[in-house]
């Protein structure tokens, strides 16, 4: 019999919860990423960063974290053991080298810096600091994600011929910080396509060849409102990308093209309310149809919990957003000297 005496003892890895600070308090944060992470048993908000430190002391009374701060070092300092970087694009660089140099694991929103070289000084940094960076590629998590992933990985499609995507939305300039850009770098490509050419490089493999288009199609700002590119894979077929800050009705969705079957997602970029559609068609099978509503951040925060409790390679490492940003760069590039 058990003694009601003996008080059970747990593990410390079972009872513990990763201690969690936050640094820029943005909308998507306040409004997305927190109450994800609220839902997550094994992880809790501590601390709450700003340079605006009326909105650190709102997120974190909102939140029930003890702790706001508009001095970095200080936030750092904090009894956390784990930073979400939610800031502009341009103070990824610096928070990311700071937070890496005080040990803390980290899961930053894409794209991961400015540019390549500081993405390659900021990969060797968290190497040098036995730091485990997480890159915000929220798509990859999604549960029928994983089950084309699946099917892809045990070529049940057969060869790939090609994988298409498109993610287009109405989203007008004004003085968001992806309009100016010093503080974004540039603009739809950085945002929505680093989604794309994420999508592209987890089912298809390295991507070795790129040919791509940007402009203003409708909206007039210092940064594009559409791109598109081609890209041939490595050990495959051909990949190709459309995406927009100017369409107000779209049909988001990515193709999955194989020598023996096909794969279709579609309801899975920026359309919370719907549920998320696979469709699998197979040689020799039914096609068949599966639909999911789920909360991706959810499934991303407990990826990167375990991540970092078990110190363990995350589903999307740094070295994937040194990737990403090196392949925006070249799309960039072409670009610019078509228009020269």
């Amino acid at each position: 019999m058990i003694n009601p005496t003996k008080r059970l003892k747990f593990s410390d890895a079972i009872t513990r919860k990763l201690k969690w600070g936050v640094a820029g308090c943005s909308s998507f944060a306040e409004n997305s990423f927190l109450p994800a992470l609220q839902l997550a048993q094994r992880s809790k908000l501590i601390s709450a960063y700003s340079h605006d430190l009326t909105r650190a002391k709102n997120i974190s009374n909102k939140f029930g974290a003890p702790n706001a701060f508009n001095d970095f070092d200080a936030f750092l300092n904090s009894d956390i053991k784990a930073v979400y970087i939610s800031s502009i694009n341009s103070d990824h660089y610096w928070q990311i080298l700071k937070a890496a140099k005080a040990g803390k694991n980290i899961l930053c929103e894409r794209p991961i810096t400015l540019n390549s070289s500081q993405a390659e000084e900021i990969v060797q940094i968290c190497k040098e600091n036995n730091v485990i960076l997480v890159i915000n590629h929220l798509h990859r998590f999604h549960p029928l994600v994983q089950k084309a992933k699946e099917l892809i990985d045990k070529q049940m499609l057969g060869k790939i011929v090609s994988i298409s995507a498109s993610y287009n939305i109405d989203f007008a300039p004004d003085n968001n910080f992806r309009f100016r850009k010093e503080l974004s770098g540039g603009g739809v490509l950085r945002d929505l396509g680093s989604e794309m050419i994420d999508m592209l490089t987890y089912f298809g493999g390295e991507i070795v060849e790129v040919k791509a288009f940007m402009d203003n199609v409708v909206y007039k700002s210092e940064v594009e409102d559409f791109a598109s590119a081609l890209v041939k894979f490595k050990n495959s077929g051909y990949g190709s990308f459309n995406i927009s800050y100017n369409t107000k009705k779209a049909y988001n969705r990515i193709e999955i093209l194989g020598c023996n079957g096909s794969i279709a997602i579609e309801n899975f970029f920026g359309k919370r309310n719907l549920a998320t559609k696979l469709i699998i068609d197979l040689q020799g099978e039914a096609k068949k149809v599966f639909r999911k509503r789920t909360n991706k951040l959810l499934f991303l925060i407990r990826s990167a919990q375990r991540t970092f409790i078990n110190h363990e390679k995350p589903l999307v490492t740094c070295e994937d957003g040194l990737t990403n940003m090196r392949l925006i760069e070249e799309i960039e590039k072409q670009c610019e000297l078509e228009k020269k």
